[in-house]
């Protein structure tokens, strides 16, 4: 399976306020709700899959890239928490 964790890490790192703007939060307000809140895991993950690179698309289609972010909540959000 493709390592996910890079070009997800990639985009947060560049769309982070994007992404946060989505949420109507700020870093470490929403973090712990968000691990608990499936509606905004979704938003955080339909963000993210659409700013992937065109070819990471093209290898790994949405519902196995849905799983992986599931999987990896706590990672992803850590990454979005930071200041």
């Amino acid at each position: 399976m493709v390592d996910l964790m890079q070009p997800v890490s990639r985009v947060i790192g560049e769309h982070r306020a994007q992404i946060l703007q989505k949420l109507d939060g700020k870093p470490g307000e929403w973090t712990v709700a968000a691990l608990q809140n499936e509606q905004a895991m979704n938003t955080v993950i339909g963000c993210c899959y659409e700013l992937l690179p065109g070819l990471v698309r093209l290898a790994v289609k949405e519902p196995a890239f849905r799983t992986f972010m599931m999987n990896n909540r706590d990672r992803v959000l850590a990454q979005l928490a930071q200041a």
